[in-house]
């Protein structure tokens, strides 16, 4: 019996037609699921990481960037498409990957959403920080800066003082929030979510036509700045890492998925939900991108480390025409106000859905085994797994008070291009082992989509930042700890089959050893090209860089240990 044992189809359906108090409630339409897309999409980026990528990587061009990842996006798309028709279970590309690749495949992929939705989570969170201290500015309050920054973060004043983050205070607020609309049950959270998106949706358009009045030709020359020596700051390589960095404003329509199992005729719905959401919030992005680096220059969305992830207000603060004075008086003041606050309904949204979908993944790996039962526990009377929202308030939380914005969004993006990258390879397999199965929906021109599909998620990760890889792998490691020494032993399919663990201490050795080995030469080859921080006189990642090679070394040691006593009777 191998890891690799995948979870038969007969399964699958059946969990997706169980009904009664300990199923999830089938309440969403296809309207509903387009609504949870674009409530997701528009936001997880748009509004935070989009002036973030173009200030530090890709300038006007930050443009061809959206396009490159919707075109990743949508190959990506048609592939979730024909799985979500064919699999309705709670669960995306965790339950693909069960039944066409194996659980320990499935296991890696479920790991791997964490950062998409999690992570994700906490990225949007203190994004919503940045906008709700500029909302609070124009009431005349003043939050204190060290609670809106992380304790990475420092903020130089006007007089000359330094500030220190303490913790990102109102990030932990609407996570905490969010999580409880979640528990109280996905229709009433749908509802919710589709006021939001009407509103969100209106926002984004009066932006683009308001900005169209007040570009200035100047600000996109030239359209693409040349590189400045650095990989990955402007020029070609800058366009495609500012790609990859916003690749994370493309991630709720696979979200859409997770919702299967709540859906009433998934089959239909999905494909129209996933490949829908992602077509309006692509003409959006592309126009949007196009205003706000014409409005203002890239560089002053760099600026301020307070604002970096709220870049619509400082786009709204350049709508206006300039006085002889060379200063810019805001056309239409009451805009920003008021946009702000649609901002800070529409991160709320894309909050909820990212909560939903990390809950469901969850919810599905505790109905297998992998994880406790806990993450499963469905709450009698609403009919939601409470005890995995409460869990994931916490976690989230954690993550959006101490970890700075830039990483977060970038862990997101790197989990996620990986998340599509076992998507699209899990249609290529499926259609070898499962040729007959129904499909309401098919991905065209296989394996043509599926193949490209690939190649351009994994160009994008390649032109991700080291750091970002290192703490990809360091989270897969952690992963691999937790199903060498939980999950195998409790999974529902292959816990009880003979030589189970002696085959697990064989594969997620090796695959432990080959990991551990990456993650030392990656922090090897980061520590190489890091510079030397101007305050302290030390290589800015030397923490990262030690921490990693212990890290990397004991799990060698650990693993090469699992990997010869595999055979031992005691195990």
């Amino acid at each position: 019996m191998s890891i690799f044992s995948r979870k038969p189809m007969s399964s699958l359906i059946a969990e997706a037609n169980e009904s009664g108090e300990h199923a999830l409630k089938k309440t969403l339409g296809t309207w509903g699921l387009i609504s949870l897309g674009i409530g997701a999409i528009i936001g997880a980026g748009l509004f935070s990481l989009t002036g973030m990528a173009a200030s530090d990587y890709a300038g006007p061009s930050i443009v061809i960037s959206f396009i490159i990842a919707a075109s990743g996006c949508a190959l990506a798309g048609l592939c979730y498409a024909e799985f979500a028709s064919m699999i309705p279970v709670a669960g995306s590309a965790y339950t693909y990957s069960y039944a066409t690749m194996g659980e320990f495949v499935a296991w890696i992929i479920g790991w791997d959403l964490v950062l998409e939705y999690a992570v994700g989570a906490a990225t949007v969170a203190s994004s919503w920080s940045g906008y709700l201290d500029k909302f609070l500015q124009t009431m005349g309050v003043n939050f204190p800066p060290e609670l809106l920054m992380t304790p990475f973060d420092t903020l130089a004043l006007d007089n000359g003082d330094v500030v220190t983050g303490v913790m990102n205070l109102p990030a932990v607020f609407i996570v905490s929030v969010m999580s409880l609309v979640l528990i109280r049950g996905t229709q009433e959270s749908s509802f919710v979510n589709t006021v939001i998106v009407i509103m969100k949706v209106a926002i984004v358009l009066i932006f683009i036509a308001v900005g169209f009045q007040y570009i200035r030709p100047e600000n996109h020359i030239p359209f693409i700045p040349e590189n400045t020596g650095k990989f990955g700051e402007y020029g070609f390589s800058g366009i495609i890492r500012a790609a990859a960095v916003v690749f994370f404003a493309y991630i709720g329509f696979d979200a859409v998925s997770t919702a299967a199992q709540e859906t009433k005729n998934p089959r239909k719905s999905m494909p129209l939900g996933i490949l829908g959401s992602l077509l309006i919030c692509t003409v959006l992005y592309i126009l949007f991108a196009y205003v706000m680096t014409g409005v203002a220059n890239y560089k002053a969305y760099g600026a301020d480390p307070t604002n970096k992830l709220a870049p619509v207000a400082i786009a709204i603060s350049n709508m206006g025409d300039m006085g002889p004075d060379g200063v810019i008086y805001e056309a239409y003041p009451w805009l920003n106000t008021s946009i702000v606050i649609a901002i800070l309904l529409g991160y709320a949204s894309v909050i909820l859905v990212l909560l939903l979908g990390q809950s469901r993944v969850f919810y599905s790996m505790s109905k297998d085994g992998l994880v406790p039962k806990v993450f499963s526990a469905i709450h009698p009377k609403f009919r939601t797994p409470h005890k995995s929202n409460i869990f994931f308030l916490l976690f989230v939380s954690i993550f959006a008070a101490f970890v700075p914005g830039r990483v977060v969004g970038e862990m997101t993006s790197i989990g996620t291009l990986f998340a599509f990258i076992l998507v699209c390879l899990g249609v290529l397999v499926l259609r070898k082992t499962m040729p007959d199965a129904p499909r309401a929906f098919r991905t065209p021109l296989v394996p043509i989509i599926p193949i490209a599909g690939i190649l351009v998620c994994f160009f994008m990760m390649a032109f991700l930042p080291l750091d970002t890889w290192m703490r990809l792998v360091l989270w897969m490691i952690i992963g691999l700890d937790v199903y060498l020494f939980y999950s195998v032993k409790n999974s529902e399919i292959t816990s009880q089959k003979p030589g189970i663990l002696n085959n697990a201490n064989k594969i997620v050795g090796i695959s432990g050893i080959v990991f551990s080995a990456a993650l030392i030469g990656l922090a090897i080859a980061h520590h190489q090209v890091s510079e030397i921080n101007p305050e302290t006189g030390k290589i800015a990642d030397t923490e990262l860089y030690y921490f990693s090679l212990i890290f990397g070394i004991l799990h060698i040691l650990l693993y090469g240990y699992k990997y010869l006593n595999r055979n031992k009777k005691n195990q």
